[in-house]
């Protein structure tokens, strides 16, 4: 039996310039920040030769053309195992439509577990880089790169897309009483509305020539966030997650809704000083950063708070038996 625990993530600026119909013609540029809030895969042989796979339904099938779940059944295909298997998965949070990098999430985590089970080691490039060709190639699931590297490497990273598809992960390493400062001056908070990323990734890449420096605005927030980080100045920082909403907003009309863009106004007003709908768009999680004396305020919205930390491990495997 093999268990594999991977984080989920909170993306904070830059945002969409890691999908290839931009980073491609013009390089992107993104921060973000691996949570403790996890996915486990647990993989184990059967008895006999089927397959069964769980997650919030429950597939038992002979062959591997037969799963019904795309990530399982090409992640199965590209590690060529053909059966005799169950694979199980377990989240901390609502699985779909969070924005908080779920399905390449779960897919990185099986990946590694996968891997194991065949007694090989992935190093953290490969399992992102799997990923992606498994949701972007394979499936031709519209959408970025982000989520699959900070599933793999963890921590908080400045991401650079090159042209080439090569890709640069810069840690942030803050000392333990800044990043400590960081997490008690965040909010995150859950919406309650789900999201289908797939369609507003569709919808902004036909439209990026429209937005280029809305584009160009969020790369340079992204530096000037990585560089305020070192300060920790939270006021800057919450300014540049404003700043960085509004163009991220600009993209395409459905980023946003109308009960979105309400929590956002009057989380402002009750003294936050900026913020991002997290992920594609649509719903799911709002974070915020807002002074630490101030965050009992936002519970004003209605909204349920999440208790979070940094995760700095990246998809590991916490458990291994023969």
């Amino acid at each position: 039996m093999i268990i594999t625990k991977t984080p989920l993530r909170i993306g904070l600026v830059g945002g969409s310039t890691d999908i290839p119909e931009y980073y491609r013609n013009y390089g992107g540029l993104l921060l973000s920040a691996a949570i403790n809030k996890y996915i486990y895969i647990i993989v184990n042989k059967k008895f006999d030769h089927k397959i069964r796979v769980s997650y919030s339904s429950t597939e038992i099938v002979d062959t591997v053309d037969q799963i019904k779940h795309p990530s399982v059944r090409e992640a199965m295909k590209l590690l060529d195992i053909d059966g005799g298997i169950e694979i199980l998965s377990v989240s901390d949070i609502p699985s779909t439509g969070t924005g908080l990098g779920s399905s390449s999430t779960f897919l990185v985590g099986l990946l590694n577990a996968l891997h194991a089970y065949k007694s090989e080691f992935a190093s953290r490039e490969q399992l992102a880089r799997e990923a992606i060709e498994i949701e972007r190639n394979v499936l031709q699931e519209p959408g970025g790169m982000q989520d699959q590297y900070m599933a793999s490497f963890g921590g908080i990273n400045m991401l650079k897309f090159n042209e080439n598809d090569s890709v640069y992960v810069n840690p942030v390493t803050l000392n333990y009483e800044k990043l400590e400062k960081l997490k008690d001056n965040m909010s995150l908070l859950y919406t309650g509305i789900g999201h289908n990323s797939g369609g507003i990734h569709s919808n902004i890449r036909g439209e990026i020539s429209e937005h280029l420096d809305d584009y160009r605005k969020m790369k340079e927030y992204t530096m000037d966030f990585y560089h305020a980080l070192y300060d920790m100045n939270i006021e800057k920082l919450g300014k540049l997650l404003d700043q960085n909403w509004h163009s991220k907003r600009a993209l395409y009309k459905e980023i946003s809704t109308p009960v979105v863009d309400e929590y956002y106004s009057k989380a402002l007003s009750l003294g936050a000083y900026g913020g991002n709908l997290i992920g594609a768009g649509g719903g799911g999680f709002l974070v915020f950063i807002v002074e630490a004396k101030d965050k009992h305020k936002l519970r004003e919205l209605g909204l349920r708070e999440i208790d979070f930390d940094f995760d700095f491990e990246g998809s590991r495997i916490i458990y291994f038996s023969q």
